[in-house]
């Protein structure tokens, strides 16, 4: 092993698996998915991996929970495609052919044939429910459902969520936290009855504030990144929506930017449920103690941020407003939410180590309590 990168490692044992199928004659398209199927039994986790065997063609397969997403397409001329959204599919000309299923491979040859077939002993489709959320594209469509219309009805779950506990007589405008939030934020203003403006310009030249080493940097960054339309804030009760609130650190700056814009009140909104545990699953999640919601109460995270109020969506009111969208669904991996980890192996211990791992990878010199604002195909 060259590297700490789980991918080399995977790729290790795939390589390992294939030399064991073919034994040194020639290969074929069944001792690719033998060696898949082996991969399979001996790797738990989430992963979509694409590959090129030299000389032999493409290999594409996904974890047997589906936790992470894996789309075929084909172009007119007959070339076959594989992405992680259909959205990269469709900027490349080539058409969205199918999602690939949880466990299943897909081989293409070098004469273009498309041979796929089924290589977990029990697959079950669990996508992450943070891809709906937050990663992915809203123009993507991920297990047949569309992300825009998901985050559409996460605004309208949350709808019912501000309204219970502040009145929309008291918010005069309804401003998204670019950009993942925009959906919610129009479906939320629109059922409402309030007006929706915008009032961040971002720099899309500023990367992920939540990937950033420190928090020095990460809050630093906050402002290079958006800049306020001073006249949708001054002497206005504002609601501001966000996708999630992860670390806390960009949400207590933007809170404090509104109110430098001369905002009168500062409500909170957030289109996901407090993010209380570390995900395991390929997302560079802080540990807990780096969480803002872990061990807190929403009036301490209210009190943490510095807004006026603070709302959250629920867990099983999330789930429901994306699941309605595809009943196929064997149910979601919402561990950053829940606590429940889909492939049933993680444990306390383990998240223990993972943290004491990070242990070091953080500014020394900073000891602030944060949020995040994760990794986004939408910004490259």
């Amino acid at each position: 092993i060259n590297t700490e990168s789980d991918s080399e490692v995977l790729l290790n044992v795939f390589a390992h698996e294939l030399e064991k199928s073919t034994r040194g004659v020639q290969l074929q398209p069944e001792d690719v998915f033998t060696a898949v199927k082996q991969v399979h039994r001996r790797v738990r986790g989430s992963y979509a991996v694409i590959a090129m065997i030299a000389g032999h063609g493409v290999l594409a397969f996904r974890d047997p929970y589906g936790i992470r997403p894996l789309s075929v397409g084909k172009g007119k001329d007959g070339t076959w495609m594989v992405a992680s959204e259909s959205v990269t599919l469709e900027g490349t000309g080539h058409q969205f052919d199918r999602h690939v299923a949880p466990g299943e491979a897909v081989f293409i040859d070098l004469q273009g044939q498309l041979h796929s077939r089924q290589c977990a002993d029990n697959p079950k489709l669990f996508p992450c429910i943070f891809e709906y959320v937050y990663l992915a594209r809203p123009d993507s469509v991920l297990d047949g459902i569309s992300v825009y219309q998901a985050r559409l009805n996460l605004g309208e779950t949350l709808a019912k969520r501000v309204v219970s506990t502040v009145p929309p007589s008291e918010i005069d405008v309804i401003i998204p936290i670019p950009e993942s939030s925009r959906p919610s934020a129009t479906q939320l203003a629109h059922l409402l009855g309030i007006p929706y403006r915008e009032g961040f310009v971002k720099n899309r030249y500023v990367g992920r504030t939540f990937i950033m080493p420190g928090q020095g940097v990460r809050k630093k960054s906050v402002r290079q990144k958006l800049n306020v339309i001073a006249s949708e804030f001054k002497g206005r009760n504002v609601m501001l929506v966000d996708d999630s609130i992860v670390r806390g650190t960009t949400s207590r700056e933007i809170v404090q930017m509104a109110r430098d814009a001369g905002a009168r009140k500062v409500y909170l909104a957030s289109a996901a449920p407090p993010v209380r545990y570390p995900n395991v699953y390929g997302i560079d999640m802080p540990t807990s103690s780096e969480l803002v919601a872990h061990g807190r109460t929403v009036e301490e995270i209210r009190e943490v941020i510095g807004c006026d109020a603070l709302i959250y969506q629920d867990v099983e009111g999330m789930k429901r407003a994306i699941g309605s969208l595809n009943p196929n669904l064997d149910g979601f991996d919402a561990s950053c939410f829940d606590g429940v980890y889909v492939t049933g192996d993680i444990n306390v211990e383990d998240i223990a180590r993972i943290n004491e791992a990070r242990i070091g990878q953080e500014d020394p010199l900073e000891d602030d309590t944060s949020r995040l604002a994760l990794p986004n195909a939408q910004e490259a």
